[in-house]
């Protein structure tokens, strides 16, 4: 599949909205110091997306057994007044006209329904609209998506005050909901053979959990051991593995008690698959088009929230990190090394330690930046060294926060 970023020259697409392109972002982190221990949600009278808004989970700052609750970093949004992307910012979101059909994203959510189609499950189709975050609203058989997603200045700004998803992880997102959308359309999760292989729907849900790593009783698809959170959670993941192409789910959990709930599940899909689902719709909770806030409003108040690293002084370790001389001609900064590899280094350290990815990303930034400031250069010629050593390090210092509560103990 082509990349994400090129569904957004393909001819027909809008490529930009009324108004001046969207260029120069800025994002600053302002140290509060608030215990914030969740994110603050778009509208307080909004019915609750429990149990199937991942990324939104991903994000959150604390982790209250951890001891993450504490002093945070906040991302604010600022610009210059002078800055071409005003005019954006200041638009309603609701005003900006967008529509899923004829967007970059479209094609992805008939990639999924193609998918559906080749696992047998004919009837089922999830509605999917244009929201504030990926989700499921709680027991609804529909598939929320992003709203920055569907078009590409928007994009630009989720890029540069998070990581967008790529390719990879929208389909990842999409067949992850498509699972919660699944077990609400057939009402899975009130039969007895569902509870006795993922536990019960009604255990109480909790934003913050402590997965148990490695565990053989579950799948792995999105990272921070997801399939631990929560049941629903638990079958979604399964799902979306079983769901996705060349997974070789058969083999790759021969042996792991995940490999029942897979079989579980492609029996259930066999005996389903040309049955309409007793819920066909489900209904929103936000919509594209009711969204008055305005884009700078949006990520303001978004809960661009993270745990502070202010107690993290990592001058010596950088130096060893990057001991290379700025007379050899192999030299670049490394800011620069650090900047490009931030994603890959943020998603392995994600995916293995468990650990909040606002955390991690915090942590990298924070690096970069001291980097920047010591003016240390890396080695064009000792790249997969640099990453290794990077990525080893980054690793240790969130698995003592996670278990100390601190990145560097006295």
């Amino acid at each position: 599949m082509p990349s994400f970023e090129s569904m957004f020259s393909r001819p027909g697409l809008p490529q930009s909205l009324p108004g001046p392109p969207c260029a120069g972002l800025l994002f600053t982190i302002v140290e509060t110091a608030s215990c914030l221990c969740v994110r603050e949600r778009l509208r307080t009278d909004r019915r609750q997306r429990s149990k199937s808004a991942p990324r939104r989970i991903l994000r959150t700052i604390a982790n209250e057994e951890a001891g993450f609750c504490g002093p945070v970093a906040k991302r604010v949004f600022v610009h210059d007044q002078a800055d071409s992307n005003q005019e954006l910012l200041s638009r309603p979101i609701r005003d900006l006209g967008l529509k899923l059909e004829g967007s970059p994203v479209e094609r992805f959510v008939e990639q999924l329904y193609r998918e559906l189609e080749a696992k047998g499950l004919t009837k089922f189709r999830p509605a999917c609209y244009l929201t504030d975050e990926w989700g499921c609203p709680s027991g609804e058989p529909i598939i929320g998506i992003p709203f920055y997603l569907a078009h590409a200045e928007l994009a630009q700004l989720e890029k540069q005050a998070h990581d967008l998803e790529d390719s990879r992880e929208i389909m990842m997102y999409l067949r992850h909901e498509a699972g919660h959308a699944f077990t609400y359309a057939y009402k899975l999760h009130n039969k007895p053979d569902w509870k006795q292989m993922f536990g019960p729907f009604r255990r109480p849900y909790r934003e913050n959990y402590r997965p148990a790593p490695f565990s053989r009783d579950y799948v792995r698809h999105l990272p921070g051991w997801y399939a631990q959170k929560h049941p629903d959670e638990d079958f979604a993941e399964t799902f979306a593995v079983w769901l996705t192409p060349r997974s070789n789910w058969r083999k790759r959990y021969r042996g792991w008690r995940a490999l029942e709930k897979l079989h579980y599940l492609d029996r259930l899909a066999r005996t389903l698959g040309n049955s309409d689902p007793p819920r066909r719709r489900g209904q929103t909770d936000i919509t594209v088009d009711e969204m008055e806030i305005t884009v700078a409003e949006f990520y303001h108040q978004n809960g661009r929230e993270e745990v502070a690293v202010t107690e993290l002084t990592p001058d010596t370790d950088l130096r060893d990190l990057f001991p290379v001389s700025k007379r050899r001609k192999t030299a670049l900064p490394a800011r620069d090394f650090l900047h490009q590899h931030r994603k890959a280094v943020t998603d392995k350290v994600a995916q293995w330690t468990g650990a909040q990815r606002s955390l991690i990303k915090t942590l990298i930034d924070t690096i970069e930046k001291r980097a920047g400031e010591l003016d240390l250069r890396a080695d064009k010629a000792r790249e997969a060294e640099h990453l290794a050593e990077v990525t080893a390090y980054a690793t240790a210092l969130v698995m003592t926060y996670v278990t100390k509560g601190k990145f560097i103990q006295p």
